[in-house]
């Protein structure tokens, strides 16, 4: 058992958290949670022994492992992704180190002994699955996303994300006795975090961590620890059953402390009202004495809890913010999508979700102008302006540099009549925490700052690319509830299935080399799992246009060509219509036109034939689309 006991942590004044204290035992899966900045990873860099508390003690068996996974990695493994992940396996390597040196030696020892050591290593190699290992190896490197072929690159090869998911890999096949994990769905994409989360709820270990996935919280975890306010507060549960409990926590204090304030008032009322009168003086003395030793019920500190988005009104766009149609997409005319048809229109909010590699991050560099549509249409429709959100913008801040400088330096004139500093208050930077250098932020305050660096203009569109991840949970709240407000449209690309779920209205599935749109948010897409791999690239390789079935999709798309077209003249129509229909009632809502009857009495002629219009239009429009529909 590894027990954790009265950590606490200061820099200079400020109290980061005192107190902390918890057991983690074989089995025990806590979730350790808490707003940006609260000391969530200073805790887990004190349980694997890389930080030091100011008092307090982390107690373990000395045969005890520990296997952490950072939100970043220091350095980079000079093996290929296979070998790193066999690495893990730390007994079975050294075993088969032995075991080498065993069949060397029998190249010229063939003595009786030395047979006898070979073959006891051999039994003992089988025993603890060591020719076994390179098949588990695979089949979780394959879960988590790995194709066959990436699994022999070299790790220094692969982006920081990859590397990510290889060290998760060898965390995995280490099977330590304490899996301790900071954020582990961050570079994961939809099916491996839905593996991840069915792997670790079977886990026969112990595992602390911290995520701000409230879907992953929720089935791995069966204990929470909550940081806030510089203490520790323990809740048994699952993370949905640990918001009910301290719900019910906070309003027990309260009523506490409001019963205490009641009597407290009382007691000050009679000490007034008697201090000076001598029949008194015993009784007020004692509720003097009574109130100097009261312990104050306080209220509990949420304040890093609180965060506020705020989005200044967009300009409105056209109907159709989005069209693709017939569209393939890739590079350099080498096609990583086939059959591209995507329409969003003003005010929807669309979740753009797919493993990684399958090419959703093609789809919003073709959107955004970065590259060009290889055939069919890309189009993006008049008056619609863009902000473009991805986790290179958190890499690009001024690491140097104050909150308020970087803001300002980037920003600049692009604010305003606004004030900078009311601007990054909406963003949870207040008072002093505006001069804080950018180095000394937490992963979650930088990614706050570069989407508050992002979205302070006045845009139509927001295109998000896991803007979630580093983001503690109330920001994530928060961040859905303004997404949810937003007046303007909204293309999301996460793996949090949690914010897709309670955003977005439409999703887009982006898989087998095309895209799916689907009217409403599917739970069988959200927790796919991720497609076995039988030792062919995966959807991205650059002969994918002719591993996907083409002749297929070119079959539907001749089947549903004249249908398509049709759609979109009835389209054309109903949008014409209704813009006829809004005319005069514009018109007629204006109180001069009444100063015209012959004006009128024409105006009110001419309304309940264009309504009539406008409602067969549509109707014609949404009798195709479904007939359209019956082809997906």
């Amino acid at each position: 058992m590894l027990t954790v006991s009265e950590l606490s942590k200061s820099y200079g004044d400020r109290t980061l958290f005192s107190g902390v204290t918890f057991r983690l035992s074989e089995g025990r899966r806590l979730a350790l949670v808490g707003g940006n900045g609260v000391g969530k990873t200073t805790i887990l860099e004190m349980v694997v022994g890389l930080a030091q508390p100011d008092s307090g003690t982390v107690s373990k068996p000395s045969e005890f492992v520990i296997g952490y996974l950072p939100q970043e990695l220091l350095e980079t493994s000079t093996k290929t992704v296979i070998d790193e992940a066999k690495s893990g396996a730390l007994e079975i390597m050294a075993l088969a180190e032995k075991l080498q040196a065993a069949e060397d030696r029998m190249q010229t020892d063939t003595s009786e002994e030395a047979i006898e050591a070979y073959g006891e290593l051999q039994s003992s190699f089988q025993t603890l699955g060591g020719y076994q290992l390179e098949a588990d190896a695979k089949k979780v490197l394959g879960s988590l996303g790995f194709s066959a072929a990436d699994m022999e690159r070299p790790v220094a090869e692969l982006s920081g994300g990859w590397r990510m998911r290889t060290a998760l890999a060898r965390l995995l096949i280490q099977k330590p006795d304490v899996l301790v994990l900071d954020e582990p769905t961050n570079h994961l994409d939809l099916p491996s975090v839905a593996w991840l989360e069915e792997h670790l709820a079977a886990w026969p270990g112990a595992i602390l961590f911290v995520s701000h996935d409230r879907d992953f919280l929720d089935a791995v975890c069966e204990r929470v620890l909550e940081i806030a306010g510089g203490e520790a507060n323990e809740y048994v549960g699952s993370f949905t059953e640990f918001v009910i409990a301290r719900e019910e926590r906070i309003a027990v204090i309260e009523a506490a402390r409001a019963n205490q304030a009641r009597k407290v008032a009382q007691t000050e009322r009679f000490i007034e009202r008697f201090r000076y009168k001598a029949t008194k003086a015993r009784q007020v003395q004692s509720r003097i004495k009574a109130l100097n030793k009261l312990d104050i019920v306080e209220a509990p500190k949420l304040d890093d809890l609180k965060l506020k988005f705020a989005y200044p009104d967009p300009p409105k766009s056209a109907r159709v913010v989005v069209n693709c149609e017939d569209a393939s997409l890739g590079y350099e005319g080498l096609v990583v999508l086939n059959d591209v048809n995507i329409v969003v229109e003003r005010g929807e909010k669309v979740a753009l979700v797919g493993a990684n590699g399958a090419g959703k991050s093609t789809v919003i560099k073709t959107l955004i102008g970065e590259i060009p549509a290889i055939a069919g249409t890309v189009e993006v429709g008049n008056n619609v302006d863009i902000a473009y959100f991805a986790q290179h913008h958190v890499e690009a801040l001024d690491l140097s540099a104050t909150v308020y400088d970087e803001f300002r330096a980037t920003v600049g004139e692009k604010a305003g009549d606004r004030n900078l500093r009311t601007i990054l208050g909406s963003f949870g930077f207040s008072g002093d925490d505006v001069e804080t250098r950018v180095g000394d932020l937490s992963g979650g305050e930088r990614t706050r700052l570069a989407l508050a660096e992002v979205l302070c203009n006045p845009v139509n569109l927001l295109i998000l690319d896991e803007p979630t991840n580093h983001l503690d949970l109330a920001s994530c709240d928060l961040l859905e509830d303004a997404l949810r407000s937003y007046p303007g449209t909204v293309l999301l690309v996460s793996h949090d299935r949690y914010l897709i779920r309670n955003v977005a209205e439409k999703l887009v599935d982006v898989s087998s080399g095309t895209v799916r749109t689907y009217d409403h948010v599917s739970e069988e897409v959200l927790h796919r799992k991720p497609i076995a791999d039988s030792g062919q690239k995966v959807p991205n390789s650059r002969k994918l246009s002719r591993q996907l079935g083409a002749e297929e999709r070119k079959t539907k798309s001749t089947a549903t060509k004249d249908l398509r077209k049709h759609l979109r003249k009835l389209e054309t129509a109903a949008v014409k219509a209704e813009e006829q229909l809004k005319a005069l009632e514009l018109e007629l809502a204006d109180p001069a036109t009444y100063a015209d009857k012959a004006r009128m009495d024409e105006l009110l002629k001419k309304h309940d034939p264009a309504a009539k219009k406008a409602e067969q239009a549509m109707k014609a429009w949404e009798e195709a689309a479904l007939e359209l529909e019956k082809f997906d």
